[in-house]
């Protein structure tokens, strides 16, 4: 076994004894990780209290190379998550984070992208209104980095650009929006905007100054909900827990 060192999201932390725990973090350097912290129950100890959900640490462990747990030997605290006090639309959000993480990402397949963009989220959500920017400028990513973003520039079956005035429908097994000359009622159960494919254009983009400039339409926050969530469950398999919390 190699000592490795990592800053790391902390994504799941399970009791594995009297005294140790399994902890599973979104490392910027080596992905997802899952490891045993011998100790890591303890109040005193190589861990430093850093074993949160949703901590920012600074690990070192020993990484195997089976398939067994990787081992926890050192954790040093780099920032705490902290939602403002008593709003827990933003708690779960933190929590949807996580899951997203833990469901759609392989152990030791490095994102920076997406770990940068996880750390953004967290400390996005102060407010309700700047969460759930926040949130859909996450799943986007998500969608991004690993491959499932939808096409926001043409129909998906005739490839005819997605112009102003028109609505679409959304095609979510094959990955895009559709125009109203090839939609069937079973496509979608939403009308999208181009207006709103245009706003979904720059939330997932590579501009990170872009995007905040936005200013959402209830109409158009609504509709692109429905484009994440839809592409989200579809390859998860299952909705998302946390979503139930965050409506």
């Amino acid at each position: 076994m190699s000592a490795e060192k990592a800053e790391g999201l902390i994504l799941r932390v399970t009791d594995f004894s009297e005294t140790s725990r399994i902890v599973v973090l979104f490392t910027r350097e080596f992905g997802k990780i899952s490891a045993l912290a011998k100790g890591g129950r303890r109040l005193k100890g190589p861990f430093e209290s850093a074993l949160d959900l949703l901590a920012t640490c600074q690990i070192v462990f020993l990484r195997k190379h089976t398939s067994g747990l990787d081992l926890l030997t050192e954790s040093k605290l780099v920032t705490r998550f902290h939602p403002q006090e008593r709003d827990l639309v933003c708690l779960y959000a933190g929590y949807y984070v996580a899951e997203l993480l833990l469901g759609l990402t392989e152990d030791y397949d490095p994102h920076l992208e997406l770990y940068a963009a996880a750390q953004e989220a967290l400390a996005s959500f102060a407010t309700t209104e700047t969460t759930r920017l926040g949130i859909l400028r996450f799943e986007l990513v998500v969608l991004r980095e690993i491959g499932q973003l939808p096409d926001f520039e043409s129909c998906v079956a005739c490839g005819t650009r997605l112009t102003e005035g028109r609505t679409f429908g959304f095609w979510v097994s094959q990955g895009g929006l559709i125009c109203p000359d090839c939609q069937k009622e079973e496509y979608t159960q939403l009308s999208i905007h181009a207006g709103t494919a245009a706003v979904l254009r720059v939330i997932s983009g590579e501009d990170d100054d872009e995007w905040r400039q936005l200013n959402l339409t209830p109409q158009q926050y609504k509709e692109a909900k429905h484009v994440t969530t839809t592409a989200l469950s579809h390859i998860l398999g299952k909705r998302p827990k946390m979503l139930k919390y965050l409506s």
